[in-house]
């Protein structure tokens, strides 16, 4: 067998977090962005930022920082930076301003009628770049005509609950807005437009990411309309009349509208998921991906990878269980929680106390669920003890699971993830460590 780096010596814990943060250090703006951002347009044309997301303000800072450091005028650089409460980048130049999530709240409306103002009065000669990052679709909300900011809240809360997937629910959101879904570049006055993303979504689907401000929208009212009806989802009629609505329908692939945009995927997932396989290897583990792209029910895919995780044990060597993507929680109780945390206490549950297996499931944006607190946690660990030590605080994995209520029950095992926002945001990492000589 061979053994572990010295720093994670007999730290299971302490290995997990390194990983983890592996893949948030790969995939932060600040390491990525420079080499993507576009020269400065020639005369006196200028340049218009405009971010949003929970990597909003760091893209912004990295930007502001290329180019000025770079001898551009200050003069010549303009734009306003958005993100989630709490994941402000203060750059020092462009206006931030502060937006709900995952619910969008006064702030999300100000920042998207704000860009939209910006974007129309971008000159011909400009170069519009739009730096987008997941978490732009709550932070950036123009409701479509007829809707309020109330009814595209009821909406959001509502597809929160149902388990619907962010595709789903970004396409009936771009077909509720006036910038989501392309929108955005048809309010440009300029031709000129690059945008640049960080994924956080299975398959790096441009028009997913913050749904897609920018960029041509494949789905289509009728899509909106099938998707609350799958799901079960109740809404109020005018949210039926603005999915009826021909003006609520999508700028289209081969569209003259994006003739000139370039996009690119600064970073993604799989850049993070990489990241932490390659810390692993160097470590003598055995890697087993299941990708960076997992998508399904929380509770269903731990109970899935602890089976696969005691497989492996089996096998008396060291070995990792690694996962990216974005599962999902059917909310049926009125607990707090995130679908990391689900995943962690399910898969705790099925593993019940198997010695040598330990994990961590958590976003790399440093917030998993929660009700939009910076400081909700990003997920948990679990440990061969954790339901032993659950047994004697009188906590009921099973009734709190049942609640949807696992962010309680690790807060009081001292088992969450604590890490505040990390400015980035490529999606969710399960790291399962399989650990013989512990058992």
């Amino acid at each position: 067998m061979q053994p572990m780096h010295h720093r994670f010596q007999g730290n299971p814990r302490a290995l997990l977090r390194g990983l983890f943060d592996a893949a948030v250090a790969a995939t932060h703006p600040a390491q990525t962005l420079g080499g993507f951002l576009p020269k400065p347009p020639s005369g006196k044309g200028r340049i218009l930022l405009l971010s949003t997301g929970k990597g909003g303000g760091s893209l912004m800072s990295a930007a502001v920082r290329h180019y000025l450091d770079a001898g551009l005028a200050p003069d010549r650089l303009f734009g306003l930076s958005t993100a989630r409460h709490g994941y402000e980048g203060r750059n020092g130049h462009v206006p931030e301003i502060s937006a709900g999530h995952p619910v969008p709240d006064q702030g999300s409306i100000e920042a998207a009628e704000r860009a939209l103002a910006l974007a129309a009065s971008a000159r011909p000669e400009d170069q519009a770049i739009a730096l987008i990052s997941g978490g732009g679709s709550a932070n950036w909300v123009a409701p479509a005509k007829g809707l309020t900011l109330d009814t595209k809240q009821k909406v959001n809360r509502a597809l929160l609950r149902s388990g619907a997937a962010i595709d789903e629910m970004n396409c009936v959101r771009k077909h509720l807005s006036r910038i989501k879904g392309g929108r955005l570049a048809a309010a440009l006055g300029t031709p000129n437009l690059v945008t640049l993303a960080i994924s956080d979504v299975p398959g790096d689907d441009p028009s997913t990411i913050a749904s897609g401000p920018t960029v041509a929208d494949p789905t289509t009212l009728a899509d909106a309309r099938a998707i609350l009806e799958r799901r079960g989802v109740a809404v109020p009629p005018e949210v039926l009349a603005a999915l009826s609505h021909p003006a609520n329908e999508t700028p289209k692939p081969g569209d003259a509208l994006f003739a000139r945009h370039r996009f690119e995927i600064i970073s993604r997932p799989r850049d993070g998921l990489e990241a932490a396989i390659r810390m692993a290897n160097e470590l003598g583990l055995t890697v087993i991906s299941k990708g960076p792209d997992l998508e399904g029910e929380a509770r269903e895919v731990a109970r899935q990878h602890a089976a696969e995780a005691l497989s492996l044990l089996s096998s008396g060597k060291p070995a990792l269980l690694i996962s990216g993507g974005e599962l999902t929680v059917t909310i049926r109780g009125q607990g707090i929680g995130g679908p990391n945390q689900e995943y962690a206490l399910a898969l705790a549950m099925a593993l019940n106390g198997q010695a040598g297996i330990h994990a961590l499931a958590a976003d790399t944006d440093g917030t998993d669920g929660g009700g939009g607190d910076p400081a909700d946690p990003a997920g948990a660990y679990v440990s061969p003890n954790s339901l032993a030590r659950a047994q004697a605080l009188g906590l009921d994995p099973v009734a709190m699971l049942a609640d949807n209520n696992s962010t309680p029950f690790f807060r009081a095992l001292g088992d969450t993830l604590d890490t505040g926002p990390t400015l980035t945001n490529a999606n969710d990492l399960r790291s399962i460590l399989i650990w013989p000589e512990a058992a």
